[in-house]
C-alpha cells in the first residue's frame, strides 16, 4: 500500500449533536472506501462514541484515533472582568495514559459544581496532558480567536502554556475551506499568516485539518439548517451567526494535497500523528465492586437462611429437599460462573427498599427462574410453584452477565438509587446516557421554523407524516404513501423544508439519561467511561450508551421505575386511611385470614380469589395492569380464568404470532375441543397451557425430557431456534433426532414433526419466568379492583393526575362501575384523589395548569376548618404562591361552588382576591398589623357584579379545567329535539347492541380525533366523543372520513349514523355517516316550555329576553308557561305566557342563565 499524504484528524459525526451530520458507520465505511489507513474523529465536548469508533473502525481494518474538540475557558485577568467565551483546542489520545486524560477533561467539562457550561480551564488542561497531542484549534479555536481580535501578546502566552504542557506535541492547526473563487473565508484569512509566522518563529511544526461535518457537498444547506436549529437561529437571517461553508465535507486525499500543496509538511504531519496515536480503547470484562471478603461463603450463608424463612411461611410446591437441592445446584453454577457478588449487590438494595417500606416488584424477566434469588428475595415468586427454570437465567453452557430488571415503585425509586451510591461511593455510581434521535416529524417541525416558515402550516405538514407503531415514518415513506404530503411538496419553499428534513433525520439531537439504568464500578467511574451529567440532575451518567457501557466493563443494574407498584401501594395507603386492614372489605367482610405477620402485604393475598376471577372472565379490567386493551379483554371473555396460570398464559399469549393460539386454549380449556397431544413424552409438560407450546421454558422441558438434552444444552437450543441459523439447526436436527430415538424410541419422521414445531414456537415461545412475574401484578391490581373498588379507582386517577385523556377513561370507568364521584371543592377535595365515606373525592391537583403542590398548599390552608366564603379563603391562603391561572381552573371547574356557585363572579373577582391575599400576608409577614386586630383591618375583597356564564359557556370553562364534563353536557339542551327526531343516546344505544346489531343514530360532543393509516394504505380515525350518558369512540373509514371530516373537530356537536355491535362489554361502533347536530334539529318540531322560577320578580329579566327574540321558523314555536312557588298554599302557581316561542337549545341556554331561573323544561 502507498504511502498516504493526508489522514483526516478533525472529524465530527453526529455524536456533536446538532452540529456533525457523520453517523459513525458512514463515516468508517467511506474512509475504507476510501482507501484511508485511519481516521480520527473529534466531536464537539465529548467522547459519546470513542469506544463504538475504536471497535467499529478496527473491525472495518481502519486505524481509529481518538480526540475531541474541547472548549477552553481563559481565566479572568483581572477582578470584575467578564471571562472570555470559550474556545476550542483539539486533542488526540497518543497512548492509554493520554486515553485516560482525555476522559478525565471530558468530566470535567460537564461535573462544574458552579452550573457554567462545559469547558475546562488551562489549569485542568496542563493536569491532564500527558499522552495527548494537541492541535491549536484553527482559525476559530482559542488562538485563532485573540488573534483575530488583536490579542496577539495573550496569544503568544497562551501558546507558551501549551507547549508547557505539551512538550514536542503541539501542532499549529491550519484549515483552508475555500468560497467561490477560491477566496478563504475571512477567519482563515486573517489568521494563516500569523499562524505561520508564530509557527516558525518558536520552532513549532504545523498541520492540515479540514473541519469536516458532513458527508459530501451537497449536505451543506441541510446542515445549515441544523446548525441554525442548534443556536435557536434563522437560515436567512440578517444578523450575525455561525456559518460553515459547502467545503466542510469529507475530502479525499487528493483534494487536500491540492488545497496544501504550498505547505507540504502540513499534509505529512497528518500522516505523522496518525502514527504517533497507536492507541484505541478495548472492550473489558465485567467489573464489580467487592461485597464481602469472602462473597463464595456469604452469598451461601444468606441464600441458606433465605431459603428456610421462605419454607416456613409459604405451602410447599414440592418437598422441602428438592428446595435444598435446587439451592445448592444454582449456587453452584453461580459459584462456577463467578457472579456471587452480583447476586449480593442487587440483593442488598433489594432488601434495603423493602425495609424502608418501598415496594419492589415480585420480578421481570428470567430473573424470576432463580431459587437463590427468591432466597434471597430479590424475587417474589416461587420458582418452583411456576415450574420455571434456571437455566433460562444463567445457562452454565452460555456464559453470560446475568441481569436482574428490579421493579420499584415509581415515586420512590430515586430513594434507592441514592442508598446504593452512599453504599458504593457517589463517584462510583453513575447513570446511563441515552440519545434522542431527530425523527420526521420532529426534523419536519425544527427546519420549519429555522426557513421562518409559519406555525400552522408546519404543524400541519408534520401531522400529514403518518405514524406506524410508536414512530412516524421517515419523509421518503410519507411522501410515497401520502398524497396530500406530495401534493403539498408542489411549493417551492415545502419542497425546500422536506429535502432539509430528509437529509437530517435519523441523526442525534439531544443526550439526556437512561430512565432505568445504573452503573456501580470497583472505581471512580471516570477512571473506566467519560462522564456526563444531565442539566436536570446532579447524578452523573456515563458518556457512553447501554450497549456501549458494558463493553467498557461496567455492569448495568436496572431500577425500573413501575406505575403499577405505586398504584397498589396508593391503593393500600387509602383503604388503611380508611380504617380498614387490606383483608377487610368495606362492607365489613373478612376477604381472606392473613397470615401473623403478613397483614396489609398485597404479596400475601390469596390466588384463588372468586371475585378477581369473575372481574377478569368479564373484562372489567380497564386500569388492571397488562390487561386494560381492548383485546386483551376479549381473550379474557373467550378464555374465563379460572387460575393464575391462565393469566400467566395470557400475558404471554398477547403477542403477534403466539396470539393465534388464544382460540384453541380458551377452546380446549372450556371443554369446546379435545386437548391434542404432540407426544405422550411430553404431555404431563403442556398440561397447564391446554397442549400448546407457550413458554420458552417448555420448548427447552420438550427437548430435555424427549430427546436427553441438558437444560443449559436446550437452552442453547432455543437461542439457535430463535436465531433461525440453518448451520446451526443442520447441526441440532440429528442431534435431536437421535436423543429422542435414544431416549425414548421416538421414530425419526415423529422425532423431526416435533423439532419443526419447537423451531416454530422457540421464536414465538415467551419468557415463562417474565409472564409469571407480571401476571401475579396483573392479578393484585385486579383483586384490589374486585374488592376495594374505589380505593384502587383513585389509586390509579392519583397516577395518572396529570393525563387527561387518561382521566377521563377512568371516570368513565368510576361511573359504568356505579361508584359517586365528589366533584372538586375547595372544602371537600385533596390535592391528590381521595376517599371518603365510600366516595371517591375528585383531586384539584387533577385539574389542568395547576400543578399539585399549589393545591397543597390551599389544603394546608384549610386544614380542619372548611373555607366560610371568598374572603375567608383569601385571607388564609395566600393566592399569590398558589397563582392566578391555578385559581381560574378552579373558578372554571366549580371548585369555589361551595362558596359562591356564580362561577363567572368568582373567575372575574380574582384579581381582587388575590390583591387582598396577598396584602394580607404582606402586611403579616411585615408585622405591619395592629395589635389586636391581627390584620382584620383590611377591607374585604370586593367582588365582581353578580351574574354567572351561560350553561353552554359554563361548561365548556368546566371542559377546559377538567379536561371533560362534570356538572351537565353540551347536548343537555338537545335532549327533547334529539329524542324527537330519534336519537339516542350511548346508554339506550347500549341496551339496544346487546340484543344484537343494530344501526342507529347518536349525537355527540367531539373531544378529540386520531387520524391512521391501514396496511392498505386508506386513511381512517378514531373519534372520541361523548353524550350525557358517557364517553365512546368511534371507528370511521376513509369514504365516511372524508366526507364527514370537517365535522368531526375536536369541540364540535355531532349526529353520526353509527354501526353498533357489542363484544361482551364492549360497544364497537363504526360511523357511517355525520351531520351538524343543528342541521339535524332544525326541524325537529318543538314542545313548549315551562319556566321555574324562585320569585314573581324573575320575571321581569325573563320578559326583557323574550321581547328581544326575533322571528322564527314556524316548526321551531312552542308555548311558554311560567311556574311560582306558593308561598301562601305552599304549592305551585303556573301562568301560561300566552305566546309561543322558539324553543331552541339556545335560548333554552339564556333562559337557564337568568337570575332567579331555576329550572327550564320541555313540555
Amino acid at each position: 500500500m502507498s504511502q498516504p499524504r493526508f489522514l483526516h484528524l478533525r472529524v465530527h459525526t453526529e455524536y456533536s449533536l446538532l452540529e456533525g451530520a457523520l453517523p459513525l458507520k458512514t463515516l468508517i465505511k467511506k474512509a475504507a472506501a476510501l482507501g484511508m489507513p485511519a481516521v480520527a474523529v473529534t466531536d464537539s465536548n465529548a467522547l459519546f462514541g470513542a469506544l463504538e469508533f475504536a471497535v467499529l473502525a478496527q473491525d472495518a481494518g481502519v486505524q481509529p484515533i481518538i480526540g475531541c474538540q474541547i472548549d477552553v475557558q481563559l481565566p479572568a485577568r483581572q477582578p470584575g472582568e467578564k471571562p472570555r467565551p470559550p474556545a476550542p483546542l483539539v486533542l488526540l489520545a497518543q497512548s492509554e495514559a493520554g486515553y485516560d486524560n482525555l476522559m478525565a477533561l471530558n468530566s470535567c467539562l460537564y461535573l462544574r459544581a458552579d452550573g457554567s457550561l462545559p469547558h475546562v480551564t488551562p489549569a485542568e488542561i496542563a493536569r491532564h496532558a500527558e499522552g495527548l497531542i494537541c492541535l491549536t484549534g484553527g482559525p476559530d479555536g482559542l488562538l485563532g480567536r485573540m488573534l483575530r481580535e488583536g490579542q496577539g501578546p495573550r496569544a503568544v502566552e497562551v501558546l507558551a502554556g501549551l507547549e508547557a504542557a505539551f512538550p514536542d506535541r503541539l501542532y499549529v492547526e491550519l484549515q483552508r475551506h475555500p468560497g467561490e473563487g477560491g477566496t478563504a473565508p475571512e477567519a482563515e484569512a486573517a489568521t494563516e499568516r500569523a499562524f505561520l509566522d508564530i509557527a516558525y518563529a518558536r520552532d513549532l511544526p504545523i498541520v492540515a485539518t479540514n473541519d469536516v461535518h458532513f458527508l459530501d457537498a451537497a449536505m451543506y444547506e441541510a446542515h445549515d439548517a441544523l446548525i441554525c436549529i442548534k443556536e435557536g437561529a434563522y437560515v436567512d437571517q440578517q444578523e450575525p451567526r455561525r456559518r460553515l461553508t459547502p467545503q466542510h465535507y469529507l475530502k479525499t486525499e487528493a483534494e487536500m494535497a491540492a488545497l496544501f500543496a504550498d505547505l507540504p509538511e502540513a499534509l505529512e504531519n497528518t500522516v505523522e500523528i496518525a502514527r504517533r496515536c497507536a492507541y484505541a480503547p478495548k472492550k473489558r470484562k465485567p467489573i464489580l465492586p467487592r461485597f464481602a471478603k469472602d462473597e463464595v461463603e456469604e452469598l451461601r450463608r444468606q441464600a441458606r437462611e433465605g431459603l428456610a424463612a421462605r419454607l416456613a411461611v409459604i405451602p410447599h410446591a414440592v418437598p422441602e429437599a428438592d428446595y435444598q437441592a435446587r439451592l445448592e445446584f444454582e449456587l453452584g453454577i453461580i459459584e462456577q460462573m463467578g457472579f456471587p457478588g452480583y447476586f449480593l449487590i442487587v440483593a442488598d438494595f433489594i432488601k434495603w427498599a423493602k425495609q424502608h417500606d418501598i415496594p419492589v416488584g415480585p420480578g421481570r424477566g428470567s430473573g424470576a427462574g432463580s431459587l437463590v434469588a427468591y432466597a434471597l428475595t430479590i424475587t417474589d415468586l416461587d420458582p418452583l410453584r411456576y415450574s420455571l427454570l434456571f437455566e433460562r437465567f444463567l445457562n452454565p453452557e452460555r456464559v453470560s452477565m446475568p441481569d436482574f430488571d428490579i421493579d420499584f415503585c415509581m415515586d420512590r425509586r430515586e430513594e434507592v438509587i441514592r442508598y446504593v451510591q452512599d453504599r458504593y461511593g457517589r463517584d462510583k455510581v453513575g447513570q446511563i446516557i441515552t440519545f434522542g434521535a431527530l425523527l420526521s416529524k420532529a426534523a419536519v417541525r425544527d427546519v420549519g421554523r429555522v426557513l421562518q416558515m409559519s406555525y400552522g402550516q408546519v404543524d400541519k405538514l408534520s401531522k400529514m407524516i403518518p405514524v406506524e407503531g410508536v414512530k412516524p415514518v421517515s419523509i421518503t415513506k410519507a411522501l410515497a404513501d401520502e398524497p396530500r404530503l406530495r401534493e403539498a411538496a408542489r411549493e417551492e419553499v415545502v419542497a425546500r423544508l422536506l429535502g432539509h428534513a430528509e437529509k437530517i433525520e435519523g441523526l442525534l439531537r439531544n443526550a439526556s439519561t437512561h430512565a432505568a439504568g445504573v452503573v456501580i464500578g470497583d472505581r471512580p467511574l471516570d477512571r473506566l467511561v467519560p462522564l456526563y451529567r444531565d442539566p436536570r440532575s446532579d447524578m452523573p451518567a456515563t458518556q457512553f450508551n447501554m450497549k456501549w457501557v458494558e463493553a467498557a466493563g461496567l455492569v448495568k443494574f436496572d431500577f425500573l421505575g413501575l406505575k403499577t407498584l405505586t398504584v397498589i401501594q396508593n391503593a393500600i395507603d387509602l383503604i388503611r386511611a380508611s380504617g380498614r386492614h387490606l383483608h377487610q372489605a368495606a362492607d365489613g367482610r373478612d376477604l381472606y385470614q392473613p397470615a401473623p405477620g403478613a397483614e396489609n402485604q398485597i404479596n400475601a393475598i390469596p390466588l384463588d380469589d372468586e371475585a378477581t376471577y369473575r372481574l377478569y372472565a368479564e373484562a372489567r379490567t380497564v386500569a388492571v395492569f397488562q390487561v386494560e386493551s381492548s383485546g386483551m379483554m376479549d381473550a379474557l371473555r373467550r378464555m374465563k380464568p379460572t387460575c393464575i396460570e391462565d393469566i400467566v398464559a395470557l400475558v404471554a399469549l398477547y403477542r403477534p404470532g403466539p396470539m393465534e393460539n388464544i382460540p384453541t386454549y380458551c377452546e380446549v380449556k372450556n371443554g369446546q375441543r379435545a386437548l391434542e397431544s404432540i407426544h405422550p413424552t411430553i404431555d404431563h409438560i403442556l398440561k397447564e397451557t391446554q397442549g400448546i407450546i407457550v413458554y420458552q421454558e417448555q420448548v427447552m422441558q420438550i427437548a430435555q425430557v424427549m430427546a436427553g438434552y441438558s437444560l443449559g444444552g436446550a437452552d442453547l437450543l432455543r437461542r439457535a431456534m430463535g436465531k433461525k441459523n440453518p448451520e446451526e439447526m443442520a447441526k441440532e436436527r440429528p442431534k435431536f433426532i437421535e436423543g429422542c430415538a435414544k431416549t425414548h424410541g421416538v421414530d425419526a419422521k415423529k422425532a423431526g414433526e416435533v423439532f419443526d414445531l419447537l423451531e416454530k414456537f422457540a421464536n414465538y415461545g415467551f419468557n415463562k419466568s417474565h409472564a409469571a412475574a407480571y401476571a401475579v401484578v396483573s392479578y393484585q391490581t385486579g383483586w384490589l379492583k374486585a374488592n376495594h373498588p374505589v380505593e384502587f379507582m383513585a389509586a390509579v386517577m392519583n397516577c395518572d393526575i396529570h393525563l387527561t385523556d387518561k382521566l377521563a377513561v377512568y371516570k368513565r370507568e368510576v361511573d359504568r362501575m356505579g361508584l359517586r364521584v365528589v366533584p372538586p371543592c375547595v372544602n371537600r377535595s385533596l390535592a391528590t384523589f381521595s376517599v371518603v365515606r365510600g366516595e371517591l373525592v375528585y383531586a384539584l391537583g387533577a385539574l389542568k395548569n395547576v400543578g399539585v403542590e399549589a393545591m397543597k398548599a390551599i389544603v394546608e390552608a384549610r386544614g380542619d376548618r372548611p373555607f366560610r366564603d371568598l374572603a375567608d379563603f383569601a385571607a388564609r391562603v395566600d393566592l399569590k404562591r398558589v397563582g392566578k391561572r391555578p385559581l381560574e381552573m378552579l373558578a372554571r371547574a366549580g371548585a369555589f361552588d361551595v362558596l359562591d356557585r356564580q362561577r363567572k363572579r368568582v373567575f372575574d373577582s380574582l384579581d381582587a382576591l388575590v390583591a387582598y391575599s396577598t396584602a394580607k400576608f404582606e402586611a403579616a409577614g411585615s408585622g405591619q398589623v395592629s395589635l389586636f386586630s391581627g390584620g382584620d383591618d383590611l377591607p374585604p375583597p370586593r367582588l365582581a357584579a353578580p351574574g354567572d356564564w351561560l350553561p353552554m359557556d359554563r361548561l365548556a370553562h368546566e371542559h377546559s379545567a377538567v379536561g371533560f364534563y362534570l356538572s351537565g353536557h353540551p347536548l343537555d339542551d338537545y335532549a327533547g329535539a334529539l329524542r324527537r327526531k330519534d336519537v339516542v343516546t350511548l346508554a339506550e344505544l347500549t341496551r339496544l347492541a346487546a340484543r344484537g346489531g343494530v344501526v342507529k343514530r347518536i349525537a355527540g360532543s367531539v373531544s378529540a380525533r386520531q387520524e391512521r393509516k391501514s396496511a392498505r394504505g386508506n386513511r381512517f380515525a378514531f373519534v372520541s366523543l361523548s353524550d350525557p350518558t358517557g364517553l365512546f369512540e368511534v371507528t370511521v373509514f376513509s369514504d365516511t372520513l372524508d366526507a364527514a371530516r370537517q365535522h368531526l373537530e375536536p369541540g364540535m356537536n355531532v349526529v353520526l349514523t353509527v354501526e353498533a355491535t357489542m363484544e361482551g362489554e364492549s360497544l364497537k361502533l363504526l360511523a357511517r355517516g355525520a351531520q351538524p347536530i343543528d342541521e339535524v334539529v332544525a326541524d325537529a318540531g318543538a314542545a313548549g316550555l315551562r319556566v321555574r322560577l324562585d320569585a314573581p320578580s324573575a320575571l321581569a329579566g325573563l320578559a326583557d329576553l323574550i321581547a328581544q327574540i326575533k322571528t322564527a321558523p314556524r316548526k321551531s314555536l312552542g308555548p311558554l308557561m311560567f311556574s311560582v312557588h306558593d308561598a301562601r298554599n305552599g304549592g305551585e302557581i303556573e301562568i301560561d305566557a300566552g305566546r309561543m316561542i322558539p324553543v331552541t337549545p339556545a335560548l333554552k341556554q339564556q333562559i337557564r342563565a337568568l337570575t332567579g331561573v331555576l329550572a327550564v323544561e320541555e313540555v
